[in-house]
């Protein structure tokens, strides 16, 4: 349920306003928590919500046409970050792991996402140069995209796993007093 939910915060802090220069959304963090989660049959359902979000921002936020292969890099990394999720930190979970998927999750679309605007919309010089300002361009939203991944991964799995740690050491300490 927890992850279903992740996904529903990710929909959310898209279509919310972004106030002052952070641009939080959950999506990173839930995706990889859902592929670490739920059975790979069920990735469909987070790839749509996050598909018609995508269609609603464009068409009713943003005024603009809404064409589908603009989205096919988008739509392919998030099918990719569930994936990474599932192989990841299905079976193994640790602080490293979740810190590596955040990484990963991150700086993949970081790479792809500028390589592809520098590619397509005509507003950087079609040189090394451009493609080196386009990245750089994008450098505060992959800031802001690491930590806002960080932070919902981070919970996600670690607040599970501090209740694990206090209910154990609350067995231990009454199984201890009972002796």
């Amino acid at each position: 349920m927890s992850a279903y939910l992740l996904i529903v915060l990710a929909v959310l802090t898209r279509v919310m306003p972004h106030p002052g220069w952070f641009n939080f959304t959950a999506v990173g963090g839930s995706l990889l928590f859902f592929g670490a989660r739920r059975p790979l049959r069920q990735a469909i359902l987070p790839v749509i919500a996050l598909m018609a979000t995508d269609y609603y921002l464009t068409v009713f936020a943003y005024n603009y046409p809404f064409r589908a292969q603009d989205y096919l890099l988008t739509w392919t990394w998030y099918a990719a970050v569930l994936i990474l999720g599932r192989l990841l930190l299905a079976d193994r979970r640790s602080a490293g792991r979740v810190a590596a998927g955040v990484v990963f999750s991150s700086t993949s679309f970081f790479l792809a996402s500028n390589f592809a605007a520098w590619l397509t919309l005509g507003l950087y010089p079609r040189n090394g140069a451009g493609l080196m300002t386009a990245y750089a361009a994008g450098l505060p939203f992959y800031r802001n995209d690491l930590l806002s991944t960080g932070l919902v991964a981070g919970l996600a799995f670690g607040l599970p796993a501090l209740v694990r740690q206090f209910r154990h050491h609350a067995d231990i300490e009454m199984h201890g007093r009972a002796a």
